[in-house]
């Protein structure tokens, strides 16, 4: 199979549908695409009904294109990540992997830089693109949109400040022009072997302000805590659900001879943990749902002792409205407020259902509809009679 015929099954799957995010090609099955949330099979030409082990094979190592590093992490561990380019269509970031002993392969489709507007990310995010140093934490699930909302972080730096940029991908996803700042992006494996050595490298090379990738070590982490406290300013992502679990996270790499010192150094570093997940919207497509953690005396003291019964993160950022923090149950409620989202979606991805139903609750009654399902509500006859007399 040539790289035309690839670039063709390609072409005929992204156009298929509207609003395309993956990519699937998985044998046993049609070549998929995911709209809207939804996987959805995408009639091929010549047809290929089911994939045989033998073309997802060969469309995987097409992908992988003879690269020895990348073709030898899937043989000895059983995945790699890449990135594939469809000339004048769109660029994707690749996963393949083996499952019972066949390849799969998932295309993730990366749009064009975004901007916060275009994200409609809440003001305050735009904020974090004005800190001079220390640590801003991008979270969530794989596929949340963590990459996305950093690019758009980054663009907004890139049109703003002149100033050196330093990205660690794996792989480069996002590709920035030089705008009046000056980006050096480097892919791991073609220019440097891990995040932990590259990020040390990166403190030689005069950054203001460093992207890695991912905090997947201990190592990465401690160097990415010495740029912060040097001067630079570090942005990371982490596969965490919220901000205490962030935290906590950070800290269960570290012995408990150390937990104190980490906790002090993580108080004066973060500056912002943006928490992300992606819903459901009404009318199709998703809608990013934030939790906004910045830094104040509250936050300092609860990375510094852990939360308490009394004392979480939950509680200081819902009462920090004043700094721009807020749960995602509060973006909930706004998101539902503002017709993005049905009650339904509203209550399955609530953190605290009971504090979404009120909110719902109090949202309906300020517009006149009804809270409760019980159309009628009538006393018995007998008690009725016993009332009058």
């Amino acid at each position: 199979m040539r790289k035309a015929e690839i670039d063709h099954i390609l072409t005929t799957m992204l156009e298929a549908f509207g609003n395309i995010s993956d990519l699937n090609i998985t044998v046993g099955k049609a070549c998929q695409v995911e709209s809207s949330g939804q996987l959805m099979a995408v009639p091929i030409d010549p047809p290929i009904e089911k994939l045989t082990p033998f073309q997802a094979e060969i469309l995987a190592l097409n992908l992988v294109n003879s690269d020895r590093r990348l073709t030898e992490i899937l043989i000895s561990q059983g995945s790699c990540d890449c990135s594939y380019f469809l000339v004048g269509k769109a660029r994707f970031r690749v996963n393949i992997f083996s499952q019972r002993g066949n390849y799969t392969v998932v295309l993730i489709k990366l749009e064009t830089i975004p901007s916060i507007d275009d994200l409609k990310l809440p003001p305050q995010f735009a904020k974090a693109a004005e800190e001079k140093n220390g640590l801003i934490l991008v979270t969530g699930a794989t596929g949340s949109g963590k990459s996305t909302t950093l690019a758009a972080l980054l663009n907004k730096m890139n049109e703003e400040k002149s100033i050196h940029i330093i990205t660690l991908e794996d792989p480069v996803e996002f590709v920035h022009p030089h705008k009046k700042s000056t980006f050096n992006q480097r892919e791991l494996g073609s220019d440097f072997d891990a995040f932990s050595s590259g990020l040390r490298a990166a403190l030689r090379q005069r950054p203001k302000v460093i992207l890695v990738g991912e905090m997947r070590d201990r190592e990465t982490v401690e160097i990415g805590l010495s740029a912060a406290e040097t001067g630079h300013l570090v942005l990371s992502t982490l596969h965490t659900v919220d901000a205490g679990q962030t935290i906590n996270r950070i800290v269960g790499m570290f012995s408990q001879e150390e937990e104190q010192q980490i906790r002090r150094r993580l108080a004066d570093t973060v500056r912002w943990i943006i928490c992300q997940r992606l819903l459901p919207k009404v009318g199709g497509g998703r809608v990013a749902l934030l939790e906004i953690m910045t830094s104040n005396l509250r936050v300092k003291d609860t990375i510094i002792n852990g939360e308490t019964e009394d004392k979480t993160f939950y509680e200081i950022i819902t009462n920090g409205d004043a700094y721009g923090m807020w749960t995602f149950d509060q973006h909930i409620l706004k998101l539902y407020q503002e017709g993005l989202i049905t009650e339904e979606t509203a209550m399955a991805y609530a953190s605290r259902k009971a504090v979404v139903g009120r909110g719902i609750d109090t949202l309906k009654s300020a517009k006149g509809e009804k809270t409760a399902d019980i159309d009628e509500l009538n006393m018995d006859d007998e008690y009725e009679a016993q009332v009058k007399k």
